[in-house]
């Protein structure tokens, strides 16, 4: 496989174990609630600690194949920020 398709097809699915582990903490959360057992929110949060860090890594490698620039991140982070302030209450 040719690596800029392997890098490709990694990073997609490691976006999309990082979309499942957000989307399970929100269940265990609200079920932990419901059951009063909150050590399961302790197992989700490293759950998504760990898929966090795999599209993190997948990102590093993107920026040593010269696919993306951290200056170009760190300006689209501020834009970002900026749309978060206006539309939403996390900024």
């Amino acid at each position: 496989m040719e690596k800029l398709t392997e890098l490709m097809i990694i990073t997609m699915e490691e976006c999309g174990e990082l979309t499942q582990a957000c989307s399970k903490l929100l269940r265990k959360q609200d079920f932990a609630k419901k059951q009063n057992v909150y050590s399961i929110l302790e197992d989700s949060k490293q759950e998504l600690t760990k898929e966090v860090a795999d599209v993190m890594c997948m990102i590093e490698l993107l920026h040593e194949y010269d696919l993306i620039s951290y200056t170009d991140i760190e300006e689209r982070i501020l834009e970002k920020k900026k749309k978060l302030k206006k539309w939403s209450s996390l900024i």
